[in-house]
C-alpha cells in the first residue's frame, strides 16, 4: 500500500555504503517504503567490503520471505548451501565435538523441558548423547538434509529448521538487483565528508570527492568499521568489550570444495582462537579468529593455511577489529548498521542477523521529521539489549572450558564475566534451568546445547521429572531417539538435495 505524502514525512533516505549491510537495508526499505520516500545508496567500487558473513541463522528466512524471495533462486544466485547448525570442536576439551543445532530437542512433557529428562537419564546412565535427540544434529552427522515437512507437524520431519551458508558478495549483488528494480538509486562515488545543521548537528548532505552533494533527511551508515557518519562526523563513541571477548584479528581465505558437502558450519578451537569452515556450492570459506596478544599474525596465518580441507584459492586477508558496539546505534538522524554499528565475532553467525534486526527496528520505529527522542531512545534500548545478550552467549563459549593447554585458554577460563551471565550460569548449575529474557536472540535450547556440549553439567535436575518413573523415562528417551533415526534414514544427502532443488550451474557441472 502506497503511503501518501505528508508535510511531516521524511523525503530522502540515504544509505552510506553497500556490501551486505547496505544492500540488505536498501532492498528491505525498497519493499516497504512505497510512496513519498526516495532511497539512495552511495558507494564506491574502489572501496572493498569485508564480506566474511557467510553463515546465517534461521531468522534470515523472515527477511527473505518479507522480500518475497524465491528460496531456490536466492540459493542458486548466492552459491548457497543449507545449514542445520554449528559444530564446535575442541572447545570444552581437546578432542571434544558437539553440534549446536537449530530447532527443538525432543518433546517437552507438559511444562517440563525435554532436557530435564535427559539430565535424569544421564545421571542414571541410560541417556545417549544429547545430540541424538535433535533431528537437526542427527541429520548433520549423517550429512543429510531436507526442508521441513509442513504436512507432518507432529513428526521430527516437521521440526527441521534451517539457515544458509552463502557468498556474501553474491548476496549483496543479488539484493542490489532487487533494490534497483524497485527504485533505489545507486550513486557511485567516494564520500569526502558531510555538512551538519548548525544548531541541531543533524547531517544535511554528503559531500563527495568530485564535489557532488547528496541531500538526505535520514542517513543509514553502512560504511563498515570506519563508521563514517556515526563516528567520524558525530563522534558517537564505542563500547569496547575486548576484556570479555579478546579476539581482535581474523585471517580469511577461500579454498576448493571437498566431499562430503556438510550441512553445518564448523568452529574449531585453536591455540589462541578458533577457525571457521563454511561450505558453499563453489568453495569453502575459512578463517582464523585470534587474539594477537597470544599469537602473532604470521603464526595465526600459518595455522589457518595448514588446516584447510582444500586448496587455497587466494592469499589470506587480514581483518582487524575491536569487539563491541557503538554507544548509540541511532544518533541524531543517523542510524548505524552492519560493521558501522559494532562487531561481534562470527562464532554464532550473528553478523547478518544483526543487520536484519536493525532494519526491523528501523521499520518498526520509522521516524518522521520530528525524530521523536522517545523513538530514538527505544531503538537504542532494544539494540543494546540484543547486543548484550549475544555478547553473553559468545562469552559462554570461552568461559565454559576445561582447557589449560595454552595461555589463551587459561585466560578465558579464569576471566571475569558479566553479572548477567554469571547469574544465568548459577541458575543452570543448580537444577539445569535456563530462562530466556524478553526477546533475547538465543533460545533456552541453544544455551542447553552449548552448556552440555562444553561439559557444564548442573548438580541436579528439575524434581518434577521424578513424577515419571525411571522405566518410563528410559522408554521416553529411547522412543525419541528411534523416531529421529528413522526420519533421518529417509532423508537425502545434503549434496543430492542441493543438486535437485537449488544448484548453481557451476555446482550442477561438478
Amino acid at each position: 500500500m502506497e503511503v501518501q505524502a505528508h508535510p511531516h514525512h521524511l523525503r530522502n533516505i540515504v544509505i552510506v555504503g553497500g556490501g551486505t549491510a547496505g544492500w540488505m537495508t536498501a532492498a528491505a526499505l525498497a519493499k516497504v517504503c512505497t510512496g513519498p520516500w526516495t532511497i539512495k545508496l552511495v558507494e564506491s567500487e574502489d572501496i572493498g567490503t569485508v564480506g566474511v558473513g557467510e553463515a546465517t541463522i534461521p531468522l534470515i528466512s523472515i527477511y527473505n520471505e518479507a522480500l518475497d524471495l524465491d528460496e531456490n533462486q536466492f540459493m542458486r544466485e548466492t552459491q548457497a548451501t543449507f545449514k542445520l547448525g554449528i559444530e564446535f570442536v575442541n572447545w570444552g576439551r581437546l578432542g571434544d565435538s558437539y553440534i549446536h543445532g537449530f530447532g527443538p530437542l525432543g518433546p517437552d512433557n507438559g511444562t517440563t523441558r525435554f532436557h530435564q529428562y535427559w539430565l535424569k537419564g544421564r545421571k542414571s546412565g541410560f541417556a545417549a548423547p544429547l545430540e541424538r535427540y535433535s533431528v537437526n544434529t542427527v541429520a548433520s552427522r549423517a550429512h543429510k538434509f531436507q526442508r521441513k515437512r509442513k504436512d507432518m507437524p507432529n513428526s521430527p520431519m516437521g521440526e527441521i529448521t534451517h539457515a544458509f551458508h552463502l557468498d556474501a558478495h553474491l548476496y549483496a549483488q543479488f539484493l542490489r538487483r532487487y533494490a534497483e528494480a524497485r527504485g533505489v538509486q545507486r550513486i557511485e562515488g567516494k564520500i569526502k565528508g558531510a555538512t551538519q545543521h548548525p544548531e541541531t548537528g543533524f547531517i544535511e548532505t554528503l559531500v563527495l570527492e568530485d564535489g557532488r552533494s547528496v541531500e538526505g533527511d535520514l542517513f543509514i551508515d553502512c560504511s563498515g568499521f570506519r563508521g563514517l557518519l556515526i563516528e567520524e562526523v558525530l563522534k558517537t563513541g564505542y563500547e569496547d568489550w575486548s576484556h570479555h571477548l579478546p579476539m581482535n584479528r581474523a585471517w580469511a581465505v577461500p579454498c576448493s570444495s571437498v566431499e562430503p558437502l556438510l550441512p553445518y558450519t564448523r568452529a574449531t578451537a585453536r591455540q589462541a582462537g578458533w577457525q571457521w569452515r563454511i561450505p558453499l556450492q563453489h568453495r569453502i570459506g575459512n578463517g582464523h579468529v585470534f587474539c594477537d596478544s597470544f599469537i602473532g599474525e604470521q603464526e595465526a596465518a600459518d595455522v589457518l593455511m595448514a588446516n584447510l580441507d582444500g586448496t587455497a584459492q587466494a592469499q589470506p586477508r587480514l581483518l582487524k577489529f575491536v569487539t563491541g558496539k557503538r554507544k548509540k546505534l541511532w544518533n541524531k538522524n543517523v542510524i548505524a548498521n552492519g560493521l558501522a554499528s559494532g562487531f561481534m565475532e562470527p562464532l554464532e553467525s550473528t553478523s547478518i542477523h544483526l543487520v536484519q534486526a536493525t532494519i526491523s527496528r528501523l521499520v518498526t520505529l520509522f521516524p518522521d521529521r520530528s525524530f521523536a527522542q522517545a523513538d530514538v531512545d527505544e531503538f537504542n534500548r532494544q539494540s543494546d539489549f540484543e547486543y548484550e545478550k549475544i555478547r553473553d552467549f559468545l562469552i559462554l563459549h570461552y568461559k565454559a572450558t576445561e582447557r589449560d593447554d595454552t595461555p589463551f585458554w587459561r585466560h578465558c577460563r579464569d576471566m571475569p564475566i558479566p553479572d548477567s551471565l554469571q547469574q544465568k550460569l548459577e541458575v543452570w548449575k543448580a537444577h539445569g534451568r535456563v530462562f530466556r529474557e524478553g526477546a533475547e536472540l538465543f533460545s533456552e535450547i541453544s544455551w542447553v546445547e552449548v552448556l552440555i556440549g562444553q561439559r557444564v553439567f548442573p548438580r541436579s535436575y528439575n524434581p518434577m521429572v521424578d513424577a515419571m518413573s525411571e522405566d518410563k523415562a528410559r522408554e521416553f528417551l529411547s522412543n525419541v531417539e528411534t523416531i529421529i533415526d528413522r526420519c533421518v534414514q529417509h532423508m537425502p544427502s545434503h549434496r543430492d538435495y542441493v543438486r535437485e532443488q537449488c544448484a548453481s550451474a557451476e555446482f550442477q557441472g561438478r
